[in-house]
């Protein structure tokens, strides 16, 4: 019979699922910061290219998905996001130099785009699964640039800020300058959607707010 004085013994409790953000983008890391959630940054390393006939949402949508499915791991729910600019049905990537950043903002100047965001949550379903599940969606925002003087232009493009954004600008810093109007969600030009983020976090059954800071 068990010694009535010692105190029963308890399996310990599993671990606490862990956020992973399956991204490099300083942008995307800031923007989860900002909301206060602990997370932990695996970048994926997948092939970027579009595929033949491919649109702009179905585009991010597979690579969003594909991100978080190579950073997939039983004790974590990954978060991955893929962001491109669309310009009449053109994917505009990032530039790789000064000549290509210049040619992307004679092409935006004076133009609406569409910014698509595909955005995917990875995850074990229970002890048993033997892959991860996968939930996608895509939020679509419409942007309007100015007509753009070329001293604006030139300006932008001695700097580093166009190097490593879709299409060479971005919303949020100096880039807000060339920007006229947006329709649809702000975060997502950002690069991160959160309302997205959010809703699909929750139907594979992990609040956002679950991952704060005990406390």
């Amino acid at each position: 019979m068990a010694d009535p004085s010692t105190p029963a013994s308890h399996p310990p409790e599993a671990a606490p699922t862990r956020l992973v953000l399956a991204s490099g983008s300083p942008r995307r890391r800031e923007m989860l910061e900002e909301i206060g959630v602990v997370f932990d940054v695996r970048p994926s390393d997948v092939d970027e290219a579009p595929l033949a006939g491919e649109d702009g949402p179905t585009y991010v949508a597979r690579l969003a998905a594909e991100k978080a499915l190579v950073a997939a791991r039983p004790d974590a729910v990954v978060l991955a996001a893929d962001t491109t600019v669309d310009l009449d049905g053109d994917l505009l990537g990032k530039p790789a130099d000064r000549d290509e950043a210049l040619g992307l903002l004679h092409r935006l100047s004076g133009s609406t785009h569409h910014v698509h965001t595909g955005v995917a949550v990875a995850w074990f379903e229970g002890e048993d699964a033997t892959g991860p599940s996968v939930l996608t969606g895509v939020a679509t925002t419409q942007v309007s640039i100015a007509e753009l003087p070329a001293a604006w232009m030139d300006w932008w493009v001695s700097g580093p800020e166009p190097y490593d954004k879709a299409g060479g600008y971005a919303l949020q810093g100096s880039g807000g300058v060339f920007v006229t109007s947006i329709h649809g969600s702000p975060s997502n030009v950002v690069g991160l959607p959160l309302d997205l983020a959010a809703r699909l976090l929750a139907e594979s059954g992990h609040d956002l707010l679950s991952f704060l800071p005990p406390g």
